[in-house]
């Protein structure tokens, strides 16, 4: 590749559709050379954003810049993006070859260099064995990979991904996500990668923005938004199990107060949330057993198991407490426990979550007991 990577930065971008905001004043900035994910549930306005930054389609109101210059006059094949999409949308009736470098013929370039950098491309995906072939002797993830070329093929200054993994089953959406990161290792170029699997997020994106009803709730590295999420949407969303959620409510002493837990105050709001990751929680078998942590301390609280689900290398065990909606600690697959029994269940308090009313992270949550201060 021999052309610069370019940043991509919007500026208050809004879309909407009749009365539907499906973009509202989103600013974000996405570095040079980045790889950005983008995710969100469906509807959130992921795919309308890269819309937008494509020409695809015209915002409402803000701006889009490339590079260093406002694009809101510049064509879309003028815009120096790619776009690889969810269907492929590959030529059924020409071969891998002239999907490859139809692109390229469009734009006038001559016999010799098509050539040159179809070769190159196909080198690259292995695709060389393929190129006489159609898309419809294809398998998936060979047209996937496909679809990938062409856009390499234009040698752009930036990736567009919108959830082009959606279609492949399990075991191809993993090797082509490992195939798109090294992709974005070899060739430096700056990618923009829409999908609603939060898995895929963390896993790809040098950076993540989250998405909700149009607007960006957190960026940040993958581990930022998972070990230190904004907002308790952020925190929900992100994380599979989801975070273990806890409604508390002000006592007579001020102190918060849910389920088995009663934290020192007094607290400034009436209302809050705890959260704590399934992975935070330690359980043991017995309602008298202590399972790991700091010496001489007892477990928070006792629980019955409600099911256990074995994924071969982790558990995942579903607790009657506390709170109504029960709880999820992930456990090693050597923990002995099944529906009935009783667990000690400790949690590290060091890695929770308390969030206001409003859904704003707080901090950590401090542990529970202890009088108020006076």
């Amino acid at each position: 590749m021999t052309r610069e990577p370019r940043a991509v930065t919007l500026r208050a971008v809004r879309k909407c559709f009749g009365d539907v905001t499906a973009v509202a004043d989103v600013t974000l900035e996405i570095h040079a050379g980045e790889l950005m994910v983008l995710v969100g549930p469906s509807g959130c306005g992921k795919s309308t954003l890269l819309r937008l930054i494509a020409g695809l389609e015209e915002p409402d109101g803000g701006e889009v810049w490339i590079g260093d210059h406002p694009v809101a006059d510049v064509e879309p094949r003028d815009r120096d993006v790619a776009m690889v999409f969810q269907s492929y949308a590959l030529y059924p009736h020409m071969t891998v070859a002239r999907n490859l470098g139809f692109g390229l013929s469009v734009r006038g370039a001559g016999r010799t260099e098509i050539e040159a950098r179809v070769g190159e491309v196909a080198a690259s995906l292995r695709l060389g064995e393929l190129l006489g072939r159609r898309p419809g002797q294809l398998s998936g993830g060979q047209q996937q990979r496909v679809a990938l070329g062409r856009a390499m093929v234009r040698d752009p200054g930036v990736f567009l991904f919108d959830e082009p993994l959606s279609n492949l089953d399990a075991a191809l959406r993993l090797q082509t996500r490992d195939e798109i990161a090294a992709l974005h290792r070899r060739l430096g170029t700056t990618m923009i990668f829409v999908t609603h699997d939060q898995v895929e997020a963390l896993s790809l994106g040098q950076r993540v923005a989250v998405m909700d009803r149009g607007r960006v709730q957190q960026v940040g590295t993958p581990h930022e938004v998972y070990r230190r999420p904004a907002n308790l949407f952020v925190a929900g969303f992100v994380g599979s199990p989801p975070i273990n959620r806890l409604a508390l409510t002000r006592d007579r002493r001020g102190r918060l107060a849910g389920g088995p837990f009663t934290f020192p105050g007094p607290s400034t709001h009436r209302e809050a949330t705890l959260g704590v990751r399934p992975e935070d929680l330690t359980a043991a078998p017995g309602s008298s057993a202590a399972p790991p942590g700091p010496v001489g301390a007892p477990p928070e609280f006792t629980a019955a198991v409600l099911r256990v689900e074995s994924l071969g290398s982790e558990q995942r065990v579903h607790l009657d407490g506390p709170g109504e909606a029960g709880w999820v600690a992930r456990a090693g697959p050597t923990l002995r426990v099944a529906a009935g029994m009783k667990v000690s269940v400790r949690v590290a308090w060091e890695r929770t979550h308390l969030f206001a009313p409003d859904g704003r992270r707080l901090g950590r949550a401090p542990r529970p007991g202890g009088a108020p201060p006076s």
